[in-house]
C-alpha cells in the first residue's frame, strides 16, 4: 500500500516529538521500495520522510540507522559533502518509518546532470573517491557485507543463474553476462567501501556542487565499479570521462584498468536484478517493465554492438569455427569424426588432405634394450635346497620397456 505526503506528515508527528508540517511535497525515492515525502514545520525547518513499502525496504532503512550511527562526527568532517542525520522513528506493524532532518540541495535529473557545467563531473568524482576512500573498519565494525574479488564474482554468476530459470531473459544477453563474468581477468580489482545505491536521486546539488549524498541502505565492501554503474548507463561519455578523471585524481589508490567495463555490465545486469523483484513481489507491471527494457537492451546491442564488457571478445555463435567449438561432440560420434565428407553433402571440406604413402613396416624395436636381470640366489635353506625368487618379486617394477611403432 502506497502512502501518500500527507499521511506521511502524520507519522512524521509521531516519530519526532513537537513536529509540526506546515506544508508538504512528494520526494523523489525508490519507487519500488520507499514512499517519500519532503516536510516544512512551523519553525521554517524541513525534513525528510522515508516509509518502506515492504519488509526488506524496512530492513534497509534500520541497516541504513546503524550505518549513518557509525559515521562518527570526525568521519563525517573529513568528507566533502553532508551526510543525513536520523531525527526520529516509529514502527507501524513490522515496518519502521524514519524521518530525517534536511539536507540542502536538490536532486537533478541524469540529464540535468550531464548538460550541466563540468564543476558538477568534478564534484561526483571527488565525492565517489571520498567514499571508496573511508575505512574499511567502518564496515566491518558494523558487521555489514565484505566481499573478495572472487566472492563478488560468484554471487553474481549465482544471480545470473537464479535470473536464467525465469525463461524472460533473452539468450544473447544470458550469453554475454555469463562470458563476462567467467572472464576472470576482469574481475582483479582492489575492494573499497562502497555506497552500493548511488544515483542521480541520491545526490543533492547546489550551486553546481555535491552539497549532500543519501541513502546510506546498502553499503558494503566490494567492487567499486558498482557506484559507477549509473552513470555508464547514461551513455555519456564525455561526462563519465570527467568523473573518473576527477575520480582518480581524488582516490588514494589507483583505480582499476578495467573499472568502466564492470560498471557497464553492473548496469545492464540491474535490468535481470529488477526482473527478479518484480517477479517476487508479484508486481505484473514491474515485471512488464522490465521485460520491455530487457528486449529493448538486447536490440540494442544486437544493432548497435553495445558497450564492452569483457576483456576477452564474446565468440561469435554464427560463426561456424565457434558453434562447432561450442557445441558438446557426442561419444559415439567421435571416432567418425575424420570420415571424409559424402559427395551427396553438398559441402566441401575446407582443407584438401592427401594420404601419405605408407613406408614398409619395419620391425618394432624397443626404445630401451634391456639385459635381463640374473636370478639371485637366497641363501639355502636348512635342508640344502636353494631358494629361488619366484615371479611374484617386484625388484624390478620400477624399469618398464616402451616399444615405439611406427607407422
Amino acid at each position: 500500500m502506497r502512502r501518500k505526503p500527507i499521511e506521511l506528515a502524520a507519522i512524521a508527528t509521531a516519530a519526532v516529538p513537537g513536529l509540526t508540517p506546515t506544508a508538504v511535497s512528494s520526494a523523489p525515492d525508490d519507487p519500488a521500495d520507499f514512499d517519500s515525502a519532503l516536510l516544512l514545520d512551523s519553525e521554517g525547518k524541513r525534513w525528510r520522510v522515508r516509509s518502506p513499502r515492504h519488509a526488506e525496504a524496512s530492513a534497509r532503512l534500520e541497516t541504513e540507522f546503524l550505518v549513518l550511527r557509525a559515521f562518527a562526527p570526525a568521519v563525517r568532517a573529513e568528507l566533502p559533502f553532508l551526510m543525513p542525520t536520523v531525527a526520529g522513528s516509529v514502527r507501524l506493524g513490522t515496518l519502521s518509518t524514519f524521518v530525517y532532518s534536511h539536507l540542502s540541495g536538490t536532486t537533478r535529473s541524469v540529464e540535468e546532470l550531464t548538460s550541466g557545467p563540468g564543476s558538477v563531473a568534478r564534484e561526483i568524482g571527488t565525492a565517489l573517491a571520498a567514499i571508496h576512500d573511508l575505512p574499511r573498519s567502518l564496515v566491518s565494525n558494523a558487521d555489514l557485507p565484505s566481499y573478495t574479488p572472487n566472492e563478488f564474482r560468484q554471487r553474481r554468476l549465482n544471480e545470473l543463474d537464479q535470473a536464467a530459470t525465469t525463461g524472460k531473459i533473452p539468450a544473447a544477453l544470458l550469453r554475454r553476462w555469463e562470458h563476462a563474468m567467467e572472464d576472470v581477468s576482469l574481475w582483479r580489482f582492489n575492494p573499497c567501501v562502497v555506497h552500493g545505491d548511488l544515483h542521480e536521486d541520491n545526490l543533492l546539488i547546489e550551486a553546481g556542487r555535491v552539497t549532500a549524498v543519501t541513502g546510506w541502505t546498502d553499503l558494503r565492501i566490494g567492487d567499486p565499479a558498482d557506484d559507477f554503474a549509473w552513470l555508464v548507463a547514461s551513455n555519456e561519455q564525455d561526462f563519465v570521462d570527467a568523473v573518473l578523471k576527477a575520480y582518480t585524481a581524488g582516490r588514494r589508490d589507483a583505480p582499476d584498468q578495467h573499472l568502466l567495463r564492470r560498471a557497464a555490465l553492473s548496469a545492464e545486469f540491474a535490468l535481470a536484478q529488477y526482473l527478479v523483484k518484480g517477479l517476487a513481489a508479484d508486481d505484473e507491471a514491474m515485471v512488464s517493465e522490465a521485460e520491455g527494457m530487457l528486449e529493448s537492451l538486447a536490440s540494442d546491442i544486437a544493432e548497435f554492438g553495445g558497450q564492452p564488457i569483457s576483456v576477452e571478445p564474446l565468440p561469435d555463435p554464427s560463426r561456424p569455427d565457434n558453434a562447432e567449438a561450442a557445441a558438446p561432440v557426442p561419444a559415439e560420434s567421435s571416432a567418425s569424426a575424420a570420415s571424409p565428407t559424402p559427395a551427396h553433402s553438398g559441402s566441401s571440406p575446407a582443407v584438401t588432405v592427401v594420404p601419405v604413402p605408407a613406408e614398409p613396416a619395419a620391425p618394432a624395436q624397443p626404445a630401451v634394450h634391456v639385459t635381463p636381470i640374473p636370478v639371485e640366489e637366497a641363501p639355502d635353506t636348512e635342508d640344502g635346497t636353494p631358494t629361488i625368487k619366484g615371479p611374484d618379486d617386484t625388484s624390478t617394477a620400477a624399469i618398464s620397456v616402451i616399444n615405439v611403432k611406427q607407422g
